[in-house]
């Protein structure tokens, strides 16, 4: 059995009420997409048609946000006496497009304009009392700050001191105390009457520049459009509108650097969406900032000069690849650390290495908390400076800022918020820090925390979906925040063709079936899973979204997998002629052996909370609950391997069946070979097998090991002797059979069983064990 990650909550859309049927018709849409829209909470036909379609006309006055007047008039002020303005902006992608938005604005107007992009690793985040300095000096008289600043108290008061006015921008979480800015233009801000407070930086930003220049700048949707995407705000009301207008512009953009970034993307223009943008455009800005100064990626989006845009988009695409690389090698390094006896006891995750670079390491924290389901903090050890640097990411139901806020005097610096946070950690206190970490999961009842949820829209067969149905749910599009796109939940009568992909097998492709249809089906990062699969074809649910696939000019229909799970007992066949030490890193399993000599030698690559079983021990281990158990070599007999199976209960059986040699393979000894040994004991005497057996097998054309079983079976049936070592023969042995001997039999069972066990087909193998475990 396979858990699903997720608590699905299936509505049943599918199951429409008379109220969407009514919507449906006067809407003109399938009851099930009216069903989805009353669901989200568009119960009437106005509601519903402005949702479904957004024009600029939906867009908020932005008069109406606050400080909006004072600060365009500071700016107006600030453009007529020609002074000096930086735009401050800041390092990810939601920050270069605001950037870009402002800085267009205010040179389209005649401003004396230029902007400054903090640097991640020496600015830090948000307004920076030595940049702000340094800018000033420089000869800045307004600094207009986009996607940061209302926390930013100590640098605008410095600003303040040399005579320079800050107005702020920002959409971010407002603290206690705010800035002493000039203006403070904010969506949410307490004292303003803005009826939309989901806006992103780009989006603020936008606001501000359609304030400036009294009209809608049309020609800058596209850079909101990317702001808001990427920024992962609500994909709802104004931002809808931002974002759909944005990609219809994107998809022909004349801006020369976005269209090379999107060639080097491999992004086709007719087919660019949301996704496009959160996962092809918005990581490649992301990664200049990532690892170096982000500002490149302000010019790739403003400049008119097509070689200098096709150099920018290389430099990105180049950074981009070199980012995927540092999360790739520090993931590795960092998901092994999350699973050694040091770390996966923890209930969460405090992960720390050399020489990582810091601007990757919240990448990283998603992926071990993705892989190990705890929060988890990355940090980079400079033993130079004594600090360990780095981010944190969090699960549902556990604040990761308020686990860490009360351990500030183990802290150099620190921020975040209840989802994610970054800090610089005291490098000798980490062990302290992983034991308030670990309190805090206590104390916030962390274990107790339910399965997320997964709203699913409803279940739906093989046969249900086509391109029609894709079009239709298309029209809820732009998916993202608050508007997730439609789930359905599969349950196909098998799977096939499943099949491991990518570098490294990292992701999973298979076909759902039903009555002779396939569907397609992909699970980024589930590679590991084929096995299981494979070995439960019939026993598979999947809950994902659907989606076209575009290939070499071929459409095809395909299920982007969300969550997956397998019922009842999986066994899977992994039968294998080496053992590997990657073979062994379930922490939470059971290992089975038959062999003593095997069992003791593994011991050692076994994880110190996983278990070990021996036949052996069999009575006094007693039953042994467990979600795994691996099966690691080839019992001698089926009565043996079914004391196992009823021994061990677990949801997931894993079938290594290692064996050093196989006696299936060898045979049993023919009559010539057993002649040919009787007639060399008759003529030999005191022969020192127990010192010279190879050389006595090389001379009887005899392989070793079928030697000393026909040596067994002959002293058995008492046709030699063997005492300290020599061989010799019995005059006028009893006759009897070969057969009669227990080596004979014995042998004879092993090769039945390793027949039975090693050779069949993996479908009989399946078979047998499941007979087993029912068997009385």
């Amino acid at each position: 059995m396979i858990e699903p990650h997720y608590d699905w909550q299936v509505k049943n859309v599918d199951q429409p009420s008379d109220e969407a049927t009514k919507l449906a018709d006067a809407l003109s849409v399938q009851p099930m997409v009216a069903q989805i829209l009353l669901n989200r909470g568009y119960d009437t036909k106005e509601k519903a048609e402005q949702f479904l379609q957004p024009d600029l006309s939906q867009l908020h006055d932005p008069m109406s946000m606050h400080d909006m007047q004072k600060g365009v008039e500071r700016i107006q002020d600030a453009v007529a006496n020609g002074d000096h303005i930086t735009i401050y902006g800041d390092y990810d992608a939601d920050g270069v497009t605001s950037t870009s938005i402002l800085y267009e604005t205010l040179d389209q107007i005649g401003a004396n304009v230029d902007y400054f992009i903090p640097n991640r690793f020496v600015d830090g985040y948000g307004p920076n009392v030595a940049a702000f300095e340094r800018l000033i000096e420089g000869g800045t008289q307004l600094i207009v700050t986009v996607d940061n600043g209302v926390a930013g108290n100590d640098a605008i008061a410095r600003a303040n001191e040399l005579g320079c006015d800050v107005v702020v921008t920002d959409h971010h979480e407002l603290p206690d105390k705010l800035p002493d800015a000039y203006a403070i233009i904010h969506p949410r801000h307490p004292e303003g009457q803005y009826p939309f407070g989901g806006l992103s930086g780009a989006g603020v930003a936008f606001k501000v520049a359609t304030a400036l220049l009294d009209e809608v700048p049309q020609e800058m949707l596209d850079l909101a459009a990317i702001g808001t995407v990427a920024d992962l705000v609500p994909l709802v009301d104004e931002n809808r509108v931002l974002v759909t207008a944005g990609l219809q512009l994107l998809s022909q953009t004349d801006r020369l650097g976005l269209v090379a970034l999107i060639k080097e993307a491999g992004i086709a223009p007719e087919r660019l969406d949301e996704q496009s943008i959160g996962f092809g455009i918005a990581p490649r800005l992301n990664a200049l900032g990532r690892l170096d100064d982000a500002a490149p990626a302000v010019e790739l989006l403003t400049t008119l000069d097509e070689d200098r845009a096709e150099k920018l988009a290389d430099l990105t695409e180049k950074q981009n690849k070199y980012r995927q690389k540092l999360v790739a090698d520090i993931s590795e390094v960092a998901l092994a650390q999350a699973q050694d006896a040091d770390h996966r006891d923890h209930p969460t995750m405090l992960i720390t290495g050399k020489g990582w670079h810091e601007g990757v390491l919240g990448i990283v924290a998603s992926k071990v908390v993705e892989a190990t389901g705890k929060p988890a903090v990355v940090l980079n050890v400079n033993t130079e400076n004594g600090t360990a640097k780095g981010s944190g990411r969090s699960v549902e139901g556990f604040n990761l800022f308020e686990a860490f806020d009360g351990q500030r005097d183990l802290l150099v610096n620190f921020g975040g918020h209840a989802a994610a946070v970054g800090m610089t950690a005291k490098a000798d206190q980490l062990t302290q820090l992983q034991t308030g970490f670990d309190q805090a999961a206590a104390d916030q009842k962390l274990a107790d925390q339910p399965k997320s949820q997964l709203t699913v829209a409803s279940e739906m067969s093989v046969s249900d979906v086509n391109e029609d149905l894709y079009q239709q749910l298309r029209k809820l599009a732009p998916f993202g925040t608050d508007n997730p796109v439609p789930m359905f939940l599969f349950k196909p009568s098998a799977v096939q063709n499943v099949k491991a992909i990518g570098a490294d097998g990292k992701h999973l492709k298979f076909q759902l079936a039903d009555q002779n249809q396939q569907l397609n089906a992909i699970d980024f990062g589930a590679g590991e899973l084929a096995p299981v699969l494979q070995s439960a074809p019939q026993q598979v649910k999947v809950v994902g979204q659907i989606n076209v696939n575009v290939w070499q000019g071929r459409t095809s229909m395909q299920v982007m997998v969300k969550d997956l799970a397998v019922d009842g007992l999986v066994i899977s066949d992994q039968r294998t002629q080496k053992l590997r030490a990657e073979m062994f890193q379930d922490a939470d399993a059971t290992y089975v052996f038959f062999n003593q000599r095997l069992y003791e030698k593994l011991q050692s690559q076994i994880p110190a909370t996983a278990n070990s079983w021996l036949l052996a021990d069999a009575k006094r281990l007693g039953e042994v609950q467990t979600p795994t158990m691996y099966l690691v070599d080839c019992p001698a007999q089926i009565g043996d391997l079914k004391t196992a199976l009823k021994a061990v209960k677990a949801d997931q059986i894993v079938s290594y069946f290692y064996l050093k040699e196989s006696h299936y393979l060898l045979g049993m000894p023919d009559r010539a070979q057993y002649a040919k040994l009787f007639r060399f004991v008759q003529t030999h005497h005191d022969v020192d097998v127990a010192h010279r057996l190879n050389e006595l097998a090389k001379y009887l054309q005899i392989v070793p090991t079928q030697l000393v079983l026909m040596l067994q079976i002959f002293r058995e049936l008492e046709f030699v002797t063997i005492t300290n070592g020599k061989l010799n023969e019995v005059k006028k042995p009893a006759h009897r059979q070969i057969t009669d001997a227990p080596s004979y039999q014995k042998r004879q069972q092993q090769i039945e069983t390793e027949k039975q066990l090693l050779y069949s087909e993996t479908a009989d193998l399946q078979s047998l064990l499941t007979s087993l475990i029912t068997q009385d």
